[in-house]
């Protein structure tokens, strides 16, 4: 583990970290042993020990199934995503004040991947605009809408670009498609832009395609509240 790796030990509460190293060293569907095992174990009392684990399953780590027990279920992106709309409500915040921070993470992604040489990656952006290019149908557009964002940040090549994405499609997906008059054409032309750039590794000018993306996702939006709306296109 590197220096600035976050580790365990990045949690404050002992308690709480000794338990998040005993369940990632653990497979989804495993069950935890009992709470009198562990606080036993632990040296802790029960009472601590449930208020840790009543933590880790609100995170969506765990599941706790009446007279079986409680359970692992690993932490995934999508669990994440279900703590920020909760976040997201409780502060009183919009999806629509999220749409920066999907441009900040595309932004940085679009620069990381023009620096980098991941042939498989930028493979993967021209298959999903060849579906784009091939297809006139909303419902596959959109699959290769999202193929093709998900293709980009695996080009960054950074883990955590990866999984922030992930979690803000989570919180972000149920809400994305944008019913509209026909704009298919300025969805093909902005996502080969993007993609020529990082295959140019002009780091500047793939940033530039984003913002580009995101103006054009802007002005969908705004339309979209306009009365006429009859096709599906993906943001």
């Amino acid at each position: 583990m590197s220096d600035d790796t976050i580790g365990l030990d990045f949690f404050e509460d002992q308690l709480m970290s000794v338990l998040a190293r005993q369940v990632l060293a653990m497979n989804p569907g495993e069950k935890l042993p009992s709470e009198r095992e562990q606080a036993q174990e632990l040296g802790v009392s029960r009472t601590a020990l449930r208020d840790r684990l009543g933590r880790l399953e609100s995170m969506g780590v765990l599941e706790r199934r009446t007279g079986a027990g409680t359970f692992v279920r690993g932490l995934r992106p999508e669990t994440v995503s279900e703590s920020i709309l909760l976040g997201l409500v409780a502060s009183k915040m919009s999806l629509a004040s999220l749409r920066s921070v999907r441009c900040a993470l595309e932004r940085q992604a679009a620069y990381e991947a023009a620096q980098k040489v991941d042939h498989i990656a930028v493979a993967h952006m021209a298959v999903a605009l060849d579906r784009m290019d091939a297809s006139d149908d909303s419902d596959e557009l959109h699959e290769a809408d999202v193929a093709f964002h998900r293709a980009l940040f695996a080009a960054s090549g950074s883990r955590a670009l990866i999984f922030f994405a992930d979690v803000l499609h989570g919180v972000l997906a149920p809400h994305q498609k944008l019913s509209l008059a026909d704009d298919r054409e300025r969805l093909r032309v902005v996502h080969r832009d993007i993609a020529e750039a990082v295959s140019a590794h002009d780091p500047a000018m793939a940033m530039k395609a984003i913002d580009e993306h995101f103006l054009w996702l802007d002005q969908l939006i705004l339309r979209s509240e306009a009365p006429e709306r009859t096709v599906e296109v993906p943001a």
